[in-house]
């Protein structure tokens, strides 16, 4: 297994815009760096804030050996705090959702108030410091309806995220909407192939007949050629959209770590549906019109989405082995939207639920072609993928910073 010499070693070797080496996508030990360095030290997109709507209502998310709750207290306020009992370290939530009005550790029921506070332990004698035994918190915030967490001790900042979060989701009403379905596969790849899939659609027209439908290929339609040129429907497209609050320019990070851009769909098409039409007639935008295209915002290392006029998509990628990731889709609508009435449940998702399935057989064909002891890095092209080439580059540079940091500081103690 690669230690994280070797894994700087290896990235410090890389040739630009290739993908990556063999053991970058299949080493158990650079897996094991990957969450130390990255999933353990960013902030990660959990659940949107609609999903725990009354106090008590929580979720629990895992990234490699945490466990978090997720829960909205009494004043309304989301937090989050290590899934671990201060007695002796029993999980408090076993099931993945719940609601409960005090947080209660099944093993000796020592009971926590939403906001962390413990309030009963039985027996501990009268030297026992209550106070001194609140549960862990993990730093929390909540993006304009898009809650993350972030397991670090010291969190990186994300003040400019949520600033330009709430420039560009004005239009898109999370608070107000709620999750009409949600689905969760596994596929047996990395979590960076998973990553690198999504970041182009090179391979859209060979295998997705569904989306092809309503998403446009061009890559300049969403800024992944590395021209770094945008199509001209594009520029016109975002500029009917700004005309009515709608923010929609392309915008990136200055270290490649998040994008928004408003994409414009094909032809006159409303949404991602068979017939391009709305799938929901009761929106959760403010759109004047439907036809509004999809803002695409991605945020590594753990979430892509898309904002339509009518409806939401959230996606969230969680590694679980080096060659195994979890990728949570979840499909929002507007609160007050009757399934069966204002959406019919199968159009809303079956275009997503394909393209998903395809993708998974996609990014699985991919690992298995990598594992091959003839497998060497190739060229991404410079016309189609540059999403590619953005994100390997970001994933480079922030295990290069961090490892060097790391040993920075190792070498100081």
């Amino acid at each position: 297994m690669l230690r994280e010499a070797d894994v700087l070693s290896t990235l410090m070797r890389r040739k630009p815009a290739h993908s990556l080496a063999q053991d970058l996508y299949c080493d158990p030990g650079v897996f094991q760096v990957d969450l130390d360095q990255i999933w353990y030290r960013e902030w990660l997109f959990t659940l949107p804030a609609c999903e725990i709507p009354k106090a008590g209502n929580y979720v629990v998310h895992e990234v490699g050996d945490y466990s978090v709750v997720i829960v909205r207290g009494t004043d309304g306020q989301i937090r989050a705090f290590h899934n671990s009992c201060r007695h002796r370290g029993s999980v408090l939530c076993k099931t993945k959702k719940g609601s409960n009005p005090k947080l209660v550790c099944p093993y000796h029921q020592w009971t926590y108030e939403l906001d962390g506070r413990l309030l009963w332990a039985r027996d501990m004698g009268p030297d026992f410091d209550p106070s001194a035994h609140g549960l862990k918190a993990v730093h929390c915030r909540n993006l304009s309806g898009m809650v993350y967490i972030c397991l670090a001790d010291d969190a990186p900042s994300i003040d400019e995220l949520a600033a330009e979060t709430e420039r560009y989701l004005a239009k898109h009403d999370l608070e107000n909407s709620k999750v009409a379905f949600e689905s969760t596969i596994i596929e047996q790849g990395n979590w960076k192939l998973v990553w690198e899939n999504n970041r182009e659609c090179y391979h859209c027209a060979g295998n997705h007949p569904s989306l092809c439908r309503t998403f446009p290929e061009d890559p300049r339609a969403v800024g992944n050629d590395d021209s770094g040129e945008l199509l001209d429907i594009q520029k016109n497209h975002a500029e009917r959209c700004n005309a009515v609050g709608a923010l929609s320019a392309y915008k990136i990070a200055a270290d490649g770590e998040w994008r928004f851009v408003r994409a414009p769909l094909l032809d006159t098409a409303e949404s991602y549906t068979l017939d391009g039409k709305v799938a929901v007639t009761k929106p959760n935008s403010s759109f004047p019109f439907k036809d509004a295209g999809a803002l695409l915002k991605f945020r590594y290392p753990g979430t892509w989405n898309h904002f339509l006029s009518d409806h939401i998509i959230l996606f969230r990628v969680t590694p679980i082995g080096s060659m195994e990731t979890e990728v949570c889709t979840k499909w929002l609508v507007h609160k007050d939207a009757v399934e069966g009435q204002d959406y019919d449940l199968k159009r809303l998702t079956e275009v997503w639920i394909a393209t998903n399935a395809e993708d998974r057989e996609v990014v699985e064909n991919n690992q298995r072609g990598i594992r091959s002891p003839a497998y060497e890095p190739g060229p991404y092209s410079p016309t189609h993928e540059g999403g590619n080439i953005q994100f390997v580059d970001w994933y480079a540079a922030a295990m290069i910073r961090a490892i060097t940091r790391s040993a920075s500081r190792f070498a100081a103690e």
